[in-house]
C-alpha cells in the first residue's frame, strides 16, 4: 500500500488556527458591513460567497491578464471569521482582514504554508498575490443577473473583479459542523432506502485533537447519500474533512444531513 498525506494535510486540521495566529491583523476590529455594500436584494456579504477571479485591470483601467495562468483555475477567495483564504495557488495562503465600514477594507500581511512548488510561474503568482493583499483599500458588492460580483480596489488604482458562488453555509442556512470521515477503498451494497440495490461508501468518523493528532475512530458503517465535491475511486482510502449541515426538510427516505467536502486530508492506495 502507498500512503500519501497531501502537502496541506499536516496542517489541514489546524490550518485555520495557524492563519489566525500568525496573520498580522489590521488595526481596528471588524465591523458590520453597511447595507449599501451588502446587497439589500440578496443579502450578499463578503462571507456569504466564494469569490473567483473573473477579470483584473491595471491602474489605467486596461485588462491585466497576468493574474491568471493558462491551464489553471482562477484564484478564489473565501472570507471567514476575520480571515481571507486564497485557493488556486501552490500553498495555502491567507491574511486577516477588517471591514472598516463604508466599503473600506483592510488586510494584514499574508502568510502561507511555504511549500516549494515545481511550477515557477505559479510560485511567482503566489508571491504577487501575497504582496497585493495588504494593498487592498476598498471593495464593492455588485448584484448581477445570475451572480454576485465583488470588486477589490488596490492602493495603486488597479482592481480585481470576482464572481460569487454561494457557500454551503449560505445555501443551507447554517454554519454547519466540521467532521472527519475515513472512506474505505471499496464500496459496498447499500443497506436501506431507495438506493438499497446500489453501491454506497463505507465510512467511519475520525476525531483529531487541535494539534492534528488522531484521537479516536468510530465504527465502520454504510454511508447513505453523497458528499458534495467528492468522487470515489476504487482502491483509494481517503480521510476527508467535511462540513455537515442538518436539513430542515429532508426528502422522505433520505439522509437528514448534507455533506460537503472541505479537504482531502489523507490518501492511501490499497493494492
Amino acid at each position: 500500500m502507498i500512503l500519501h498525506r497531501t502537502p496541506a494535510a499536516l496542517s489541514a486540521i489546524a490550518a485555520a488556527a495557524l492563519l489566525a495566529a500568525c496573520s498580522s491583523a489590521p488595526a481596528g476590529p471588524p465591523r458590520a458591513m453597511p447595507a449599501t455594500h451588502a446587497s439589500a436584494h440578496t443579502g450578499a456579504s463578503l462571507q456569504s460567497h466564494f469569490w473567483r477571479l473573473a477579470a483584473a485591470f491595471n491602474a489605467q483601467g486596461m485588462p491585466d491578464h497576468s493574474w491568471r495562468l493558462a491551464g489553471r483555475v482562477p484564484l478564489q477567495l473565501q472570507f471567514e471569521r476575520g480571515h481571507v483564504a486564497v485557493q488556486g495557488l501552490c500553498n495555502m495562503l491567507g491574511a486577516s482582514y477588517a471591514d472598516a465600514g463604508g466599503g473600506q477594507l483592510r488586510m494584514g500581511t499574508a502568510i502561507s504554508t511555504k511549500r516549494a512548488c515545481p511550477d515557477a510561474d505559479l510560485m511567482r503568482l503566489e508571491d504577487r498575490v501575497g504582496a497585493a493583499l495588504p494593498q487592498v483599500q476598498r471593495y464593492q458588492l455588485q448584484p448581477a443577473a445570475d451572480a454576485q460580483r465583488l470588486v477589490l480596489f488596490f492602493a495603486d488604482g488597479s482592481r480585481w473583479e470576482l464572481d460569487g458562488t454561494p457557500t454551503p453555509q449560505t445555501r443551507y442556512g447554517s454554519a454547519g459542523e466540521r467532521i472527519f470521515l475515513e472512506v474505505a477503498p471499496q464500496q459496498m451494497a447499500c443497506s436501506s432506502g431507495v438506493a438499497r440495490n446500489a453501491q454506497c461508501l463505507r465510512v467511519r468518523e475520525v476525531r483529531y485533537a487541535d494539534n492534528g493528532v488522531k484521537q479516536s475512530e468510530g465504527p465502520w458503517q454504510v454511508f447513505h447519500g453523497r458528499i458534495e465535491g467528492y468522487t470515489h475511486e476504487a482502491g483509494l482510502r481517503n480521510v476527508l474533512r467535511i462540513q455537515r449541515f442538518k436539513l430542515s426538510h429532508p426528502p422522505a427516505d433520505a439522509p437528514a444531513f448534507a455533506y460537503v467536502l472541505d479537504m482531502v486530508v489523507e490518501t492511501e492506495r490499497v493494492r
